[in-house]
């Protein structure tokens, strides 16, 4: 479960809504949304639940809190509380997540942004239905891999696919919101215009990021002012963006992928030397997608479906669902060795068929087959390591080389996970990325918006046939997975992180 229980002395408050000050909205009450259903729910409201006493597997510093009337949980205490803010407000989980996503944007704009991609798993209560969307972007109509060199699928204008983050936003909210876009915005523009203090984390970012941010002057005008990394405790302000975000508020995705912002962005990148045109943008949408699934243990797990990478996570768990794991002991030689042989196998078949199934099709029927797992399992040689094809490096394909594990370079990408719950028993788990720090690192103009850089997950061999080679209009295969449990039908887990290819 994904647990989130930030101080309080990170607590920055932005104005309380007219409904809140005449007292006709409710304080959110931590407790169970179900008899069997419990989910965390860090403290940012005055109002605290009474004190519970649980028992937990182990040790930890963030308490366990509950509550029946919804939860937010986020890599940051604003973030969070401005989806609470939906749900007092008499919002649902969907109205909560985009409000919680945009605010990331702001207090987070590292991990992610308005610039940015991702999917989601939402699981609507009156439908008993769970969904997958997906704003994972597209490669611009004139990518192809000789236009890209190993720096340039990285860094700068030509890294980024198109943007997605907005997309998704706005279809969740059009789709399942009760909320105008606009009350929903409104914390990341307050928190935009007018400031919040940084954290030591935010601080470190921006710090160790300088020589990436330093590159570009529209960048280091925000992030280096008097060029240097703002100290942990400034108030931070990002006026332009908030410009952008107000933008989006007013015009919706109109405003975004056809209107004054997408203008702005290609415009910017036409004297950058980039490749996104107002094409790429007014073509995009965010797609609606059935989810993934395999059994483990009486319960059902969800993922969503190939460009994303999650099916390697369901076929982890499909292997280790045909042996006796707790038999061998928690944290033993032998529990440890089958957790990573059989992560091994599955990271070797999603290396060699992970890819947009627009282009080339994921044999997932046989992938997550129960007796494909099984005969999995039988690979494992239970008296040494098996050698394991790493992530590949730029440039390098399967055949040319095997590598021990991850490359150094492919555990930095940065990455920020979600998940809300309502009364109603809607859940929303969402997973958004910049790709790595800061994405490509470049601000488009006076947008204030970063955008990412996910073309650094292509392969750009011009002699590669892999099912993940860089083309036109291609989604990439993107380790962003969400996951929800089921157990006998209810909803029972909803999971993610950040961490690059540790998501998986």
């Amino acid at each position: 479960m994904t647990v989130a229980t930030p101080s309080r002395s990170w607590l920055w408050d932005i104005p309380p809504s007219p409904q809140q000050k005449a007292g006709a909205v409710p304080a959110l009450i931590p407790a169970i949304l179900d008899d069997d259903t419990m989910l965390y729910w860090p403290h940012h409201l005055e109002q605290e639940a009474d004190t519970m006493t649980l028992e937990q597997p182990v040790q930890t510093h963030r308490p366990v809190v509950m509550g029946q009337n919804g939860m937010v949980v986020s890599a940051h205490p604003l973030a969070s509380q401005a989806g609470l803010r939906m749900l007092q407000e008499g919002g649902n989980a969907m109205d909560a997540a985009a409000a919680t996503a945009a605010t990331l944007n702001v207090v987070e704009p590292y991990m992610s942004g308005a610039g940015g991609l991702g999917v989601l798993l939402c699981y609507v209560a009156r439908e008993n239905r769970l969904r997958v969307l997906n704003f994972s972007g597209r490669a611009p109509y004139t990518a192809t891999p000789g236009r890209f060199t190993l720096e340039t699928r990285e860094v700068g204008s030509r890294a980024s696919l198109v943007p997605g983050n907005v997309a998704g936003w706005m279809t969740l909210l059009e789709t399942y919101g009760s909320m105008h876009r606009g009350h929903v915005l409104t914390p990341a523009i307050t928190y935009a215009e007018h400031g919040f203090p940084l954290s030591y984390n935010n601080h470190r970012y921006i710090y160790n990021h300088q020589p990436l941010l330093s590159r570009f002057p529209t960048t280091a005008s925000i992030f280096l002012p008097h060029g240097e990394a703002p100290r942990a405790g400034t108030i931070f302000k990002q006026k332009a963006l908030a410009q952008s975000l107000r933008a989006i508020a007013d015009g919706g995705r109109e405003a975004f992928y056809r209107g004054p912002l997408a203008k702005a962005i290609v415009t910017f990148l036409q004297t950058q030397d980039g490749l996104l045109t107002l094409d790429d943008f007014a073509d995009y949408q965010a797609v609606w997608e059935e989810p993934i699934h395999t059994a483990y243990r009486g319960y059902d797990v969800y993922a969503p479906p190939p460009n994303s990478s999650g099916f390697q996570i369901l076929e982890t768990l499909s292997i280790l669902n045909h042996i006796d794991v707790q038999a061998l002991g928690y944290g033993t030689p032998a529990y440890l060795h089958l957790l990573m042989e059989a992560a091994k196998l599955s990271i070797t078949d999603r290396i060699a068929y992970a890819g947009d199934p627009e282009h080339t099709p994921v044999p997932l029927d046989r992938l997550l087959a129960p007796a494909y797992a099984k005969a999995q399992l039988g690979r494992i040689n239970w008296q040494q390591a098996a050698r394991v094809i790493g992530e590949r490096p730029a440039g390098e394909t399967i055949a040319d080389v095997i590598r021990p594990g991850i490359d150094p370079a492919y555990r930095d990408g940065l990455t920020t996970y979600l998940s809300t719950a309502d009364r109603e028993g809607n859940i929303v788990s969402l997973t958004q990325t910049l790709g790595t720090g800061f994405g490509g690192g470049l601000v488009m103009g006076d947008t204030g918006i970063f955008l990412n850089n996910m073309c650094w997950w292509f392969e750009i061999d011009t002699a590669s046939d892999h099912p993940n080679c860089v083309a036109p209009g291609k989604r990439v295969d993107f380790c962003v997975s969400p996951i929800q449990a089921f157990q006998n039908g209810a909803f029972n887990l909803s999971i993610g992180t950040p961490g690059s290819y540790g998501i998986l």
